[in-house]
């Protein structure tokens, strides 16, 4: 286990520097501030270092700023981007009078449901695997201004460029949804995968493979082992690091929108998810699926709360370009070993109990990780708690459906505006525990509907398409 003194023993065996102190904003993005590393002593680890929160989205007014950024030394790591060896050290941020984790701050959240989950006795470890997916472009252009908008995306894979004079195109361009697995030529981002695949292994994430996705033009998908949950956000929070930074270092962009292209398809993270109590897994058993009782109420509270739950695990106006019916998404509100148009699926390549565990694949990678992986927690738990059965599995093909049947199987929220009002509704299994609060609640809802109703002001180009001439 990493201590103050073991970090300070890091630093000076790579010689660092600078220390650099990062922590996650209310919307997912890392922030950071640096010191000289004379600065580095085991005080700070208790002390936290002081900053003002007026001005991070989402969190202090400017009356009432100060904060504390406490490091957590199992998080240190020397950063593989600077060009001075600067140690790396998350944080979470407490308030200045009581050093209590602050209500707003993401990773404090995560932590309260750890604390939480304990608490309940039903076990004592969740355990997060996430897989998030991604787009690695050659160029990317937008801008959105009161008499025009556009963006504009470009990759050498995409097969748009089939016809593009290259000198020479060697024409190997990858079609719509036909990105999965297919080798090099094709396959143009093999090494820069891989390259960030060794580089968060350097950092001490265990990643368990790599590959192209299913969309044209550089989706991919790298996957890491599952771990407790903190550990697992944090992982996610250096995932998108390196990802981004690999990629910067090659000349290219890095985008983890869910749909950035239309007509392809989008990029989920789906969520596995299992409880353990005294280092034994307990979600296999006899049930459907060589799933316990307890997995299926899990399984059952999710289903329950997945409208709330899209409004933190789908959190932008363009998650639901992803979520859309009739499509390979993940929006049927139901559960299968197989299908993977269910919102939950059971994986079934083992019967080892300990690799026994649920697929949450509504989330996308636009989310936040903590507030994700806690919100995904409280949902379960809330199943487990209430006995709340998920009903029969959905292992027909959902395409070949009948009308009358198709229409029993609820759906994920349509757009981000019934997600928030959803969560409106549907909230008090958040609260638990103190977990989440009605402030952050309440401050999250009108956050996000200043967005939604950024993008429902705007012309939208292909409305040009079908009403201009009206």
């Amino acid at each position: 286990m990493s201590t103050p003194k073991s970090v300070i023993e890091l630093a000076k065996k790579a010689g660092a520097k600078m220390i650099d102190f990062k922590f996650v904003d209310t919307f997912g993005t890392w922030q950071h501030f640096s010191c000289p590393i004379r600065e580095l002593n085991e005080e700070i680890f208790s002390e936290g270092l002081g900053f003002d929160g007026s001005s991070i989205r989402g969190w202090k007014s400017i009356e009432a700023s100060d904060m504390l950024a406490m490091p957590d030394p199992a998080t240190a790591f020397i950063d593989p981007f600077c060009a001075v060896p600067t140690l790396s050290v998350t944080c979470t941020v407490a308030e200045t009078d009581t050093k209590e984790s602050y209500t707003r701050d993401p990773r404090g959240i995560a932590q309260r449901s750890e604390k939480y989950l304990t608490s309940t006795g039903l076990a004592d470890q969740a355990f997060i695997g996430p897989e998030a997916e991604f787009f690695i472009f050659d160029n990317v252009q937008y801008d959105s201004k009161t008499n025009g908008t556009f963006y504009s995306i470009d990759s050498e894979e995409g097969i748009w460029n089939a016809g593009r004079d290259e000198m020479p195109n060697l024409g190997y361009k990858i079609r719509h949804k036909e990105g999965y697995f297919p080798v090099a030529p094709a396959d143009t981002q093999q090494d820069i995968r891989t390259e960030m695949s060794l580089v968060m292994e350097e950092l001490g994430i265990q990643i368990e493979r790599q590959h192209h996705e299913v969309a044209t033009a550089g989706q991919a998908e790298i996957d890491y082992r599952f771990s407790p949950l903190v550990t697992a956000a944090d992982w996610m929070m250096i995932y998108k690091y390196v990802v981004k930074n690999v990629a910067k270092k090659h000349g290219k962009t890095a985008c983890f929108m869910p749909k950035p292209l239309f007509g392809d398809n989008g990029s989920g993270m789906h969520t596995h998810q299992s409880l353990w109590k005294k280092g034994k897994p307990l979600f296999a058993g006899n049930e459907y699926a060589g799933l316990s009782k307890m997995a299926l109420y899990y399984a059952g509270g999710l289903l329950k709360h997945a409208k709330a739950l899209c409004a933190i695990c789908n959190p932008t106006t363009n998650s639901y370009k992803r979520l859309v019916p009739g499509y390979e998404a993940p929006v049927n509100l139901a559960y299968s070993s197989r299908n993977r148009s269910a919102a939950i699926r059971i994986p079934t390549y083992s019967e080892n109990p300990k690799a026994k565990r649920l697929e949450y694949r509504p989330p996308d990678p636009a989310a936040n990780p903590y507030l994700a992986f806690a919100a995904l927690l409280m949902a379960g738990l809330d199943g487990i708690q209430n006995k709340i059965h998920p009903g029969e599995p959905l292992d027909k093909n959902i395409y070949e459906l009948p009308p009358e049947e198709l229409k029993k199987v609820p759906n994920v929220a349509g757009s981000l505006d019934e997600a928030l009002n959803c969560l409106e509704k549907d909230h008090e299994f958040l609260l638990k525990g103190d977990v989440f609060t009605m402030d952050f609640l309440d401050m999250w809802i009108s956050t996000k509907r200043k967005e939604h109703d950024a993008l429902r002001l705007r012309p939208h180009p292909y409305e040009f398409h079908l009403y201009y001439d009206v």
